[in-house]
């Protein structure tokens, strides 16, 4: 019985592939190779795993980090021939080799591929790479830099107003409006694209209007839920989700020496963080529920930024409740009033 374990360490122009065959559980010298990240590319990377006798199910794991965008031949060339892929966490990774010494591409493939066999067992396949989702993403990055780069324009002008007199600011200004105008075009032309995407996907619309029910998720944090879950391709938990924004506390002691309280970790969603902190305000601020609950929490003297992160926790765990389950979110105790 054989079994195959890939790791490949991506780049923009290129990326090393290590390969290891376990052959009725006797490890094989591991064998590595590197490629050009093109679809030629791909095409040699297959001829060379192919010479390995390579078979393309389920006792074959490719590993390889998530890189952004430079991964994304590799994701959908491994969904076209049904190889299993695991797109893992940079630093969990890093983290998992223990003390390394020395770092190349050939050896960090080497070590992924080492990586695959020894957690084989516990690493799961990504989802299929969805052609709507993959170009949701991309509108949505691009919708984020075009309101970073219009606020930042904005405020400029605004400060200048300040310093200037009337006719240099005019100046400035009419410099600055065919800019201002363009790129506030181009953000409700792909605003319009995303609500195309969302109307036209009967998944992804679904999903969409189950987590529009949950109070505190408005449109924008709804459809940054279903970019970041490839639409909760995976059934991804409420705490998986609390974990991942950096919403959900972890204990921080050690026998009698390190006694500190309950935190969350600094690393985290910080995009998704942000616009759940928007949505726990609306919350508190409109919602009898939320408004309650914190004046309580205050009450019991807990600190205000640690009952908000509480509310942005209860909106994630309802949010995963809601897409899982395929109900849409209800009040029971209105109900029961």
């Amino acid at each position: 019985m054989k079994k195959f374990f890939i790791g490949i360490d991506v780049s923009k122009p290129f990326f090393d592939a290590s390969i290891l065959v376990v052959n009725d559980h006797v490890k094989q010298p591991i064998q590595s190779q590197r490629f050009d990240n093109t679809k030629e590319g791909l095409k040699d990377f297959e001829r060379w795993v192919k010479s390995f006798e390579v078979t393309f199910d389920n006792n074959t794991l490719l590993v390889i980090e998530n890189t952004g965008i430079y991964h994304r031949l590799l994701w959908q060339f491994s969904n076209k021939k049904n190889l299993p892929i695991h797109i893992g966490n940079a630093a969990h990774i890093k983290w998992s080799f223990g003390i390394a010494r020395g770092k190349n591409d050939k050896i960090d493939s080497i070590r992924l591929c080492n990586y695959a066999c020894k957690q084989a067992d516990e690493l799961k396949s990504a989802a299929v790479l969805s052609p709507e989702i993959l170009q949701l993403k991309d509108l949505w990055t691009a919708r984020r830099k075009l309101l970073s780069q219009l606020t930042s324009m904005r405020n400029y002008l605004k400060e200048l107003k300040e310093v200037n007199d009337k006719s240099s600011q005019e100046i400035i200004e009419k410099a600055h409006k065919q800019a201002l105008n363009g790129m506030t075009k181009s953000l409700k032309d792909i605003e319009v694209q995303i609500a195309r995407i969302i109307k036209e996907n009967k998944e992804i619309k679904q999903n969409y209007k189950l987590l529009l029910s949950v109070p505190g998720i408005g449109q924008w944090t709804a459809t940054y839920l279903i970019c970041c879950t490839h639409n909760f391709a995976s059934r991804v938990t409420g705490k998986q989700l609390a974990c991942y924004a950096g919403v959900a506390p972890f204990g921080h002691s050690s026998g009698i020496s390190i006694k500190g309280k309950d935190r969350v970790h600094k690393m985290a969603n910080k995009e998704l963080k942000k616009l759940l902190y928007m949505g726990a305000m609306s919350v508190i601020n409109n919602c009898k529920e939320f408004s309650v609950y914190y004046q309580r929490k205050l009450d019991e003297g807990k600190k205000s930024m640690s009952v908000i992160n509480a509310v942005k926790n209860k909106i994630l765990l309802r949010a995963a409740a809601v897409v899982n389950k395929q109900r849409p979110y209800v009040d029971n105790r209105n109900i029961a009033a």
